[in-house]
């Protein structure tokens, strides 16, 4: 089947789950056409042949927060003005050379445009639509009411009216809405292959500049902290007191996830699936106004998994939820997932009714 696919490029763990599925319809013998945007299309071309570059929706942050002025004018200049000539004239181009019988979008406009406009089928993959196509809690919201509105009318409106969505999650909250699978966490090779020991060290990874309670917390904790993304210039690692700043390294990193006893980052959805498929509890903070980076954060730690702060204002939390690491790491002794193995058989078993002409 020839296959249209869009990856959207804002955060690398789109790029890194489309990797796995993508390697799987290549093994299957499907034909490809890839379009991203932004940091996708330099990850996903040393993998893949002919990757197209497209304009996509991109975040601006500052001080750990989404600036929402900022964000909607570069868009509006960079993807909105900028972004639409060239996306139409490589859509032109596909159109005469390659001909798609289906799309399969991970949170990427254009190709899901090109499949309405074309009468194509679509398939969504992706962990976004958690929020709009299954119910919540009110205590996941809480607090953040209008965020999650927002969040949830934006995730409507990006993909609307698939012929199916496979949503990557963890946590497993009732559908709302018909068409909808849930799959588990889409894991790529190197974590499946990974060799999980029981180290003392805690890993740590943060991409912001204003984390100096964090890194105080652990330094009075005296627990070995292997440092990823505080310290972008660095070219070889650097030792200060119990803190290990590296620089980043996709071997080294997962190499430190698998042995760590618990993980501190943001709330990002892919390092956190991973962290819960290795079994280690996670300390997560949230970036402001990222409803759905809260949204995992709380799952989590509804769960039993980790704990979820939105600010680290009192550094006491470190300290609390390394105390009780043990506790989540019991709990999460009950996570069992077969790798990609769910996924796997609804994506071919959605192929085979488009095939068909049965999607």
């Amino acid at each position: 089947m020839r296959i249209l696919y869009g990856v959207v490029g804002e955060g690398m763990g789109h790029a890194m789950r489309s990797r796995v599925v993508l390697e799987h319809l290549v093994a299957q013998g499907h034909e490809l056409e890839i379009m991203a945007s932004s940091r996708a299309v330099e990850f996903l071309a040393k993998r893949f042949r002919k990757v197209n570059r497209i304009r996509g929706l991109h975040m601006v942050y500052e001080n750990n927060l989404v600036s929402r002025s900022k964000t909607l004018l570069s868009n509006l200049v960079h993807t909105a003005l900028r972004g639409v000539p060239a996306n139409i004239a490589a859509y032109f181009e596909l159109i005469s050379a390659f001909r798609p019988e289906l799309v399969i979008s991970d949170f990427e406009s254009w190709t899901y445009v090109y499949a309405r406009a074309h009468g194509i089928p679509v398939i969504s993959i992706d962990n976004m639509q958690v929020i709009n196509r299954c119910k919540h809690d009110k205590s996941i919201a809480e607090g953040h009411l209008a965020s999650f509105r927002l969040s949830r009318a934006f995730v409507k409106a990006k993909l609307p009216g698939c012929n199916h969505y496979l949503i990557s999650s963890f946590f497993r909250p009732p559908l709302r809405k018909k068409r909808t699978t849930l799959v588990p966490p889409i894991l790529r090779s190197e974590i499946l292959d990974a060799k999980v020991t029981q180290q003392d060290h805690v890993l740590v990874y943060q991409t912001g500049t204003s984390h100096g309670q964090l890194l105080d917390a652990l330094t009075a904790s005296g627990i070995p902290c292997r440092v990823y993304g505080l310290k972008r210039e660095l070219k070889s690692d650097k030792s200060v007191g119990n803190l290990l700043y590296r620089p980043f390294s996709e071997h080294q990193f997962i190499e430190d996830l698998a042995g760590a006893r618990a993980v501190i980052a943001g709330g990002g959805f892919t390092l956190m699936g991973e962290a819960v498929y290795l079994r280690k509890p996670m300390l997560t903070i949230p970036l402001g106004r990222q409803f759905e980076q809260l949204m995992n954060g709380r799952y989590l730690q509804e769960l039993g998994y980790g704990r979820c702060v939105e600010t680290l204002d009192d550094p006491s939390a470190v300290h609390e939820f390394l105390a009780k690491v043990p506790k989540y790491a019991q709990n999460l002794e009950g996570y069992r997932q077969r790798g990609n193995r769910k996924l796997f058989e609804q994506l071919d078993a959605l192929l085979d009714r488009a095939a068909a002409g049965l999607l």
